[in-house]
């Protein structure tokens, strides 16, 4: 999101506070008894692509649409109501644009190692395969995933349903396990692109929350925290 919208790479503290207040979500959502988790969802890496937009506060004053959208049942309506191929159109630009800024991502790798075109090329394909196979199965009357334990087919049956978990997984996997340089993963050419457009005076004006600066200021002991920024003013 942040190269969509030409900020410099997050750092540390702000990936951190995000994933905290992920957990708030759903510690919340727990209470309130919808019985799902909240998250966020990848859609918004198209929007922002095609807004260009990423301010706190238009997100801000998204949530708070949302929330009186769904207070007002007439205006859930007027956006259920919205025709599927318009629905189809929009999201056949967002997951294009999500597919292709994670292609991007491999713009840093060496291309030319085999050990490279190894992994992307198996996490592609099982991404895809065991996905329809495992469509295919739930589907057949002897369905080889059952194990007489229904909460434990229906968790193995999600996991192996979402392409990205699969995919996603097995390159974690290898490009871990298989030997390997920095620069031929990427990462010597990832730490030094990262570090040509990291600016700390516009990281602090992007990525700090203000709340969390008062009271890091007020009691300097909260920087030690992953979620607060640790340099002061």
């Amino acid at each position: 999101c942040a190269k969509l919208a030409g900020a410099p790479p997050p750092p540390k503290y702000a990936i951190n506070r995000g994933i905290l207040m992920e957990g708030v979500g759903c510690f919340l959502a727990g209470i309130c008894g919808p019985g799902v988790g909240v998250t966020s969802y990848s859609e918004n890496v198209g929007a922002i692509s095609l807004t260009k937009v990423g301010s706190k506060a238009v997100i801000a004053c998204s949530g708070i649409f949302m929330i009186v959208i769904s207070v007002l049942g007439k205006v859930g309506v007027l956006f259920a109501s919205l025709p599927e191929p318009i629905i189809g159109g929009m999201y056949i630009v967002m997951f294009g644009i999500i597919g292709a800024v994670g292609i991007s991502n491999l713009q840093f790798v060496d291309l030319t190692s085999s050990r490279n075109i190894f992994i992307i090329g198996l996490s592609l394909y099982l991404g895809l395969a065991i996905p329809a196979w495992t469509a295919d199965e739930l589907n057949s009357e002897e369905n080889s995933l059952e194990t007489g334990n229904d909460e434990f087919d229906a968790l193995v049956a999600v996991i192996l349903s979402s392409g990205m978990i699969v995919g996603g997984s097995i390159a974690c996997f290898l490009d871990n396990t298989l030997p390997g340089t920095d620069e031929e993963r990427g990462i010597a050419s990832y730490r030094l692109a990262t570090k040509a457009v990291s600016n700390k005076p516009l990281q602090r004006k992007i990525y700090a929350e203000p709340l969390m600066e008062k009271l890091a200021n007020r009691f300097p002991v909260l920087r030690r925290l992953p979620f607060v920024c640790h340099d002061a003013e």
